[in-house]
């Protein structure tokens, strides 16, 4: 690490559960983004600010001008822009030194299985159970920890599954396939543009910490957040030993 990058990371480095190797392990670090819109443009930027060292995001939307409202990688000016061309934009502008890749296209397990394989941690930033579920089979399969956010009206939810841990459970056993959970998407539901600002940093958050190792994770831990009272609320879960994907079905 040279001087300017010294710099440039400092107040990472001056952080004692950092230092300078925690931050070099940030550099090497590989992030999968699903999603570049309102949970994954936080998490993208600071991310990117931090100095991951390879970023890969996975979006097929283009910029409409109603993203704007709290999609913040974005701009008026990139109206009809890839979503993955317009954040490349953006965090190659704050720091060139991150290694930005595109991946414009929707994606189902096929395309998941390389993209998480290659992957150090992933960043589940997507908006429909389809998704989630099928990120969540491949991560289980590669062994590859998942950061999970979802925001809709005022409520917002995080949780970070870690499969590396001895008994740590995965999305499916907390949102089962069978259950009776159903999107609620933006568009129709509205939501409130700093929620989404608020889960994605988290998100970020998880992600670094992971890469540093550093802290405690939420791994087994679920984070619900009521943005119109401003309350927070953490519940504790286990492995489901009946999941479907990483217990016995």
């Amino acid at each position: 690490m040279d001087d300017r990058l010294l710099q440039r990371y400092s107040r990472h480095i001056l952080l004692d559960e950092i230092g300078i190797e925690g931050q070099q392990r940030i550099g090497a670090s590989h992030m999968l983004v699903i999603g570049a819109g309102g949970l994954g443009s936080p998490a993208a930027l600071y991310l990117a600010s931090a100095g991951v060292g390879r970023l890969t995001l996975v979006d097929s939307d283009r910029v409409d001008l109603t993203n704007l409202q709290r999609q913040v990688l974005h701009s008026t000016e990139r109206i009809g822009q890839l979503k993955t061309t317009s954040a490349r934009t953006a965090l190659q502008a704050l720091n060139p030194e991150v290694q930005v890749i595109e991946v414009p296209e929707r994606v189902g397990t096929a395309e998941l299985d390389p993209l998480v394989a290659s992957a150090d941690t992933v960043l589940d930033c997507s908006d429909n159970f389809a998704t989630r579920h099928a990120l969540n089979r491949v991560c289980v399969r590669h062994g590859r920890p998942l950061v999970s956010g979802a925001a809709v009206r005022f409520d917002g939810q995080l949780a970070t599954f870690d499969r590396r841990l001895d008994g740590a459970p995965c999305y499916s056993c907390l949102f089962p396939e069978s259950g009776d959970f159903q999107d609620e998407p933006c568009s129709i539901m509205g939501v409130f543009a700093p929620l989404t600002g608020m889960v994605g940093c988290m998100q970020a958050a998880e992600a670094l910490k992971l890469a540093a190792g550093t802290g405690q994770s939420l791994n087994g831990r679920l984070v619900l957040i009521d943005a119109l009272a401003m309350q927070w609320r953490s519940l504790d879960f286990g492995r489901d030993p009946r999941c479907a994907v990483c217990g016995s079905g």
